[in-house]
């Protein structure tokens, strides 16, 4: 059984939020937003800053939460510094969760511009508030998702850990439409799907994996509303709309986003939303365009992952302090 971190914590959380005009939406979410900051006692030099993203159906807020036989983030940076295995630093855990149960980390007309928040306002938030030298991301899931599409398309990041992030958009999505428009039908369509969503006193796991699927549409298409990218009744790709989606897949991106921070990704090989296949092919892209980054695949699915930040986050530290 693993063991239980009973250690108390060495640094200080500092909780703060602030508004944002980018996060204007069309699902009636705050534009206030709080932010988790871990930062090191008695720290007066520049250090460098890690921000996690979280996974879809998490906030930000939950790297801090106390775990049963495990540790909290803050914890975990803790014990790797005692082990000398990184230094201090400062560790950002923002709020970023919607309406419709995630974040991709891209701008989105329905649910706010969060690509342009990370990159500029939350930034600036930061600096005003801190002394730091570097900006790095980590994220698994959507929040791995997001470090890799931030690491493409903004220059403010030094380095980039994905952890089992959403690529190969035709096993990840696609090959999951078919339930979902199943279990969205039965509602009586997109709209009255989200409604009673919000009216449940209980979730079910499909009500999960097809409320993924509306907020999917709503942020990598989001034309005309919320609509799943197939016909809803023969569940064919509606090719207009999945083009939509697909210039989002990773595998799309890099081609015409070659110039990335020094990158961190890892999946494991039974990944059950096939996230495996799709981070293999783009590792072999990377190599191909002889983009820096280190690929690492790990004996596990989906779940139960968090021992590999014991990895990625003594890396993630030192690309950040090079």
């Amino acid at each position: 059984m693993p063991s239980h971190q009973f250690s108390r914590i060495k640094g200080e959380f500092v909780r703060f939020s602030f508004s944002s005009e980018l996060l204007e939406n069309q699902i009636g979410d705050p534009l206030e937003r709080e932010v988790l900051v871990y930062h090191p006692v008695q720290s007066d030099e520049p250090l460098p800053c890690i921000i996690a993203l979280a996974a879809y159906t998490n906030g930000g807020l939950k790297y801090a939460n106390w775990r049963a036989f495990s540790e909290s983030l803050p914890q975990r940076i803790d014990r790797l510094v005692d082990e000398g295995r990184m230094g201090p630093c400062v560790v950002v855990m923002p709020d970023t969760f919607t309406s419709l149960g995630g974040n991709q980390f891209i701008d989105s007309e329905i649910m706010g511009d969060w690509g342009a928040w990370l990159s500029t306002d939350l930034i600036s938030e930061l600096r005003s508030r801190f002394k730091i030298h570097a900006f790095g991301l980590t994220g698994f899931s959507s929040g791995g998702y997001g470090a890799m599409v931030r690491g493409m398309l903004d220059s403010c990041w030094k380095a980039i850990v994905c952890h089992s992030g959403d690529c190969g958009f035709e096993l990840v999505y696609a090959s999951g439409m078919a339930d979902g428009l199943t279990h969205i039908t039965k509602h009586g369509g997109v709209q009255s799907f989200i409604e009673y969503t919000k009216n449940t006193n209980k979730l079910s796991s499909d009500d999960i994996h097809a409320l993924m699927l509306c907020a999917m549409a709503a942020t990598y298409d989001g034309v005309d509303g919320i609509s799943l990218p197939v016909d809803p009744h023969s569940c064919d790709i509606d090719e207009e709309r999945w083009s939509r989606w697909m210039q989002w897949d990773p595998l799309t991106m890099i081609e015409d986003h070659r110039t990335w921070p020094k990158t961190f990704i890892d999946v494991g090989d039974k990944d059950q939303y096939h996230i495996q296949y799709g981070l293999r092919k783009l590792h072999q892209k990377l190599l191909d365009y002889e983009i820096d980054h280190t690929y690492e695949e790990f004996d596990g699915t989906h779940s139960g992952v968090e021992y590999r930040m014991d990895f990625s986050l003594p890396w993630l530290y030192a690309q950040l302090t090079d």
